[in-house]
């Protein structure tokens, strides 16, 4: 798909991934609209990009509010045709400890959060793309979901975050599948470690620890780079129904 005046929306787009996501699809000449709950953030982020960036408040979980700022932002550009979901959690909890059993409720939250979110922006937004004129190519839209490598690799205390992304990964074929005759492609990417803030709250040491353990290269990934993929996503048109790691040849051993 041409990036140049098409329209983006990115969950999660104030920050990490989803941040660095929406400045390229902007630099690339795309619309950008930022949905995230922290509005100070969204709308700082829409401020700094200036011309072509706009800003919606809602919590993906929600269907009314992610419609609400699905709906505001498509009717601020006119169209939606990329979709990028990148809100998301993560929870490190023993499927049973000293404490008894994990509580469901923080099972359930991370679930919600990360794999019913995601399908929400799916649902919505493809219903908006299927109403674009479609290009010389039949497409009319692209989506992209943030899985993670843990989908595949996951960690003791990982039971919730490793079944949401792995959920993420698991519908994106059946999901092509449902929109090819909407002439609308899904793809998926699974991060390893990056450099993002989730991992910034953590000791200088534990975070060099992680990076020595990327074969190559050796280091924590950049956010630049999960955009960067996600722009080729969007330019490629053979990229349809598949989950790619994104990791440096990264594969977690049991750990903890």
């Amino acid at each position: 798909m041409e990036t140049q005046g098409k329209t983006a929306i990115v969950t999660g787009g104030a920050s990490g991934l989803g941040r660095a996501t929406v400045v390229r699809l902007h630099a690339a000449g795309m619309n950008v609209g930022i949905i995230d709950r922290n509005a100070e953030a969204a709308r700082g982020l829409a401020a700094e990009l200036g011309e072509r960036a706009r800003a919606a408040v809602a919590d993906v979980t929600s269907a009314e509010a992610l419609a609400a700022a699905v709906d505001e932002l498509a009717g601020g550009f006119g169209a939606v045709h990329v979709g990028v979901s990148c809100a998301g959690v993560g929870a490190a909890v023993r499927t049973l400890s000293k404490h008894g059993p994990m509580d469901l409720g923080l099972f359930e939250t991370v679930v919600r959060i990360n794999l019913v979110g995601t399908f929400n922006l799916i649902r919505l937004a493809a219903a908006r793309m299927a109403q674009n004129v479609p290009d010389a190519g039949g497409e009319r839209g692209v989506l992209v979901n943030t899985a993670s490598v843990a989908a595949f690799d996951g960690q003791v205390g990982q039971a919730a975050y490793a079944a949401s992304k792995a959920g993420i990964a698991g519908m994106t074929l059946p999901i092509s599948r449902d929109l090819a005759r909407h002439g609308i492609r899904i793809m998926t990417i699974a991060p390893g470690l990056f450099d993002t803030p989730l991992l910034g709250m953590l000791p200088a040491e534990q975070r060099e620890k992680m990076a020595q353990s990327v074969p190559f290269p050796t280091r924590l990934g950049r956010p630049a780079e999960f955009a960067e993929l996600a722009l080729h996503i969007v330019a490629n048109p053979m990229l349809n129904g598949e989950v790619i790691r994104l990791d440096g040849a990264l594969r977690l051993g049991q750990l903890g």
